[in-house]
């Protein structure tokens, strides 16, 4: 699986390198290390919102802080589990 953060300027403005480093944790939390990948993105046009991100060739979809461990559950670990 990988997942795609934008670090363009608003994203970064948002928070993408928190949401990177947390992500960087909850992937080694949960020994995910050999299934999942982080890449960054100058933009994924979704500028309006919080934080772009995206998993595989998903949809691109917004989290902040406060949405990231729900976020990582429903479409991380629960797709995983699959």
């Amino acid at each position: 699986m990988e997942i795609t953060v934008c670090v363009g300027s608003t994203c970064y403005l948002k928070g993408s390198y928190n949401i990177i480093n947390r992500l960087t944790e909850l992937i080694k939390e949960n020994n995910l290390e050999d299934k999942v990948v982080i890449k960054g993105a100058c933009c994924l046009g979704n500028c309006c919102r919080p934080v772009s991100i995206k998993i595989d060739d998903g949809p691109v979809l917004s989290v902040d802080e406060s949405s990231l461990e729900k976020f990582f559950k429903e479409q991380v670990i629960d797709k995983l589990n699959k």
